[in-house]
């Protein structure tokens, strides 16, 4: 029988407040999509040292980069944006560094909404800080009364997302005011909104799997096809053998 792959989740993170002890916590849609998908999930936490990090990503076959909050851009070199939510700074700080280990080890990895931002600014790409200031004709890409927003979806034919998703009408979920502007060298756009926003990038690169989604192919508004994202995702961890750090 196969052995089943490893594959490490980051989380999100809460202060406490009002005497409330702070925790980490993450949508089980991710680690139920993985196991769905055929791989074992392990929850990463928010780790400062990078040995400790180092330690666990040797136990692992690849790595999923969670959505959540805004990234600061202050770190990246750019103006705070009035829209910004900022995510807590110990999970930023956290997520940048496991970015930043996965792509030095190239460890299979998937990004999901701002994961694949996440992804795109570690490897030199930038974001647009609030679609409709930056792109005044685009489609909303969120709407605060509907959790199940969706829009269309233009996928390019000959990459990951077009191998799942064909050549017919595709409709996606969007919550996002964020998104792709410059994408990062090493990497190609595999699908856009109608309105030419990036939802999908892949790695080019030949020693390093690599794919990040805008929109959220594990929440509950996701169709049962996004499922197959994770099921390609696990296959190409599945292709890539153990990646392991030689000192």
């Amino acid at each position: 029988m196969q052995t089943k792959p490893l594959i490490a989740l980051n989380t999100d993170f809460r202060k406490n407040s009002k005497g409330t002890a702070s925790f980490s916590f993450i949508a089980d849609g991710y680690f139920d999509a993985l196991a769905s998908a055929g791989a074992i999930p392990i929850v990463l936490p928010p780790l400062a040292s990078r040995d400790d990090l180092s330690r666990l990503l040797d136990l692992v076959d690849g790595v999923l980069l969670v959505g959540g909050a805004d990234l600061n851009p202050n770190n990246d070199g750019f103006m705070m944006h009035p829209s910004v939510r900022l995510m807590d700074e110990r999970r930023e700080d956290f997520d940048r560094l496991l970015a930043r280990m996965v792509s030095e080890r190239r460890l299979p990895v998937m990004g999901i909404g701002s994961g694949m931002q996440l992804l795109n600014v570690q490897q030199g790409g930038n974001l647009m800080l609030h679609i409709p200031e930056d792109r005044p004709l685009a489609m909303p890409h969120s709407d605060p009364s509907d959790v199940a927003h969706r829009h269309g979806l233009d996928v390019v034919q000959d990459s990951l997302v077009g191998r799942i998703y064909g050549d017919g009408e595709v409709r996606v979920n969007s919550m996002h005011h964020m998104a792709i502007d410059e994408v990062a060298e090493g990497f190609r756009v595999t699908a856009t909104a109608p309105d030419g926003i990036i939802e999908s990038i892949e790695s080019t690169m030949e020693d390093w799997f690599a794919i990040g989604t805008q929109f959220h192919p594990e929440s509950h508004s996701a169709s049962a096809l996004d499922q197959r994202i994770f099921e390609e995702f696990v296959d190409a961890v599945r292709v890539a053998g153990p990646v392991r750090l030689v000192a």
